[in-house]
């Protein structure tokens, strides 16, 4: 199977800046999302992530290509978030609209609020939006290993190998972290669910 993302870097390496273009295109979503969750603050996400693509651009020289492009990449923006945060020595809130962009884009919420599909009623879609707030909040208040951990593994869907190389820690703490995770967005989940002690969700 053919790297695209390896072919694509070393076109970039022998100069070719259209490479990188392709590069920013298929990973900006990504990073922009990543960043969303670290920062919290809607407005500082676009120049993170601009400023970890500008990073990554005058690091590509450097680039061994001894992990995955996109681990590489990810590792920049998290310490571009982490710097941009140092830089204002805050920690903002997670803003309205911003609470609104990740619901939407996770759920893949485009359909009009009013119309109902097949089986739901107001009750229903209500509860479910109760759930994802939960869920949303849960996640908003753990500490930092725990939330990037449990974002990696349910959100971008990789695997614990691939998050053990992007945090830099043995599989053994990523799966602690992601369990501790879980665990603790079941304690939150379990009064609305009315689930019993022992199960998850």
């Amino acid at each position: 199977m053919v790297d695209v993302d390896a072919a694509l870097v070393e076109r970039v390496q022998r100069g070719d800046q259209k490479a990188f273009e392709m590069l920013v295109v298929k990973y900006q979503r990504r990073i922009e999302r990543l960043i969303a969750r670290m920062v919290r603050d809607v407005d500082l996400v676009e120049d993170i992530a601009q400023e970890t693509f500008i990073r990554a651009y005058r690091a590509l020289p450097n680039f061994r290509g001894e992990s995955a492009f996109y681990t590489w990449l990810y590792r920049i923006a998290v310490n571009t978030a982490k710097k941009a945060m140092i830089g204002l020595k805050r920690d903002p809130v997670l803003t309205e609209s911003a609470m609104a962009s990740v619901n939407d884009e996770e759920e893949g919420s485009s359909r009009v609020e009013n119309e109902l599909s097949d089986g739901e009623t107001p009750e229903s879609v209500l509860a479910s939006r109760q759930i994802a707030q939960t869920v949303n909040a849960a996640i908003e208040s753990l500490s930092e290993d725990l939330r990037q951990a449990i974002t990696l593994r349910e959100i971008e869907g990789l695997s614990y190998e691939e998050i053990s190389e992007m945090m830099n820690c043995p599989i053994g703490t990523v799966r602690s972290r992601i369990f501790r995770a879980r665990e603790a967005i079941a304690t939150r989940l379990r009064p609305l669910l009315d689930t019993r002690q022992g199960e998850r969700w």
